[in-house]
């Protein structure tokens, strides 16, 4: 399980790293990507620190610059990894309150998977805002990531 984990969440990075480059070679970027890659961001690192027992920094659709999202996804992967490594029971519970302060417990796994799954929605409305735009974004499928 660790091994697919770590190589989903290397997908997962290998893809923000790619929407990263592309948005900071652009001169405008749409609005609506900066919004959803924040939403991204935050969203990864709300539910690392949720693993983790700790509390978050940032708010869910909480923005940032552009020039902030390198580092940002940096650590979210850094944190990702080093919760895979150090976990030894992925179907451990993990409580956690949502934004809206309901109580919800899922397992460590379904948690991971959440995150992997979450981002790639988003990454696909942020594609179509590109291409709306004019741009051609560059494919991020899993098969063109392990060929």
């Amino acid at each position: 399980m660790k091994g697919f984990l770590h190589q989903l969440f290397d997908y997962n990075f290998y893809c923000n790293k790619k929407i990263i480059q592309q948005c900071s070679a652009l001169e405008s970027v749409p609005e609506n990507c900066e919004r959803l890659f924040s939403h991204i961001l935050n969203a990864h690192h709300i539910w690392n620190h949720r693993l983790l027992g700790i509390p978050n920094t940032y708010g869910v659709w909480e923005m940032h610059a552009i020039d902030k999202w390198e580092d940002i996804h940096y650590e979210n992967q850094r944190a990702s990894f080093e919760i895979i490594s150090n976990t030894d029971n992925f179907e451990k519970r993990v409580g956690y309150e949502n934004s809206e302060g309901r109580s919800f417990a899922n397992e460590t796994k379904d948690i991971l998977f959440h995150i992997i799954n979450h981002s790639t929605h988003h990454r696909g409305q942020i594609m179509m805002e590109l291409r709306k735009a004019g741009v051609v974004p560059e494919p991020l499928d899993y098969v063109h990531y392990k060929r």
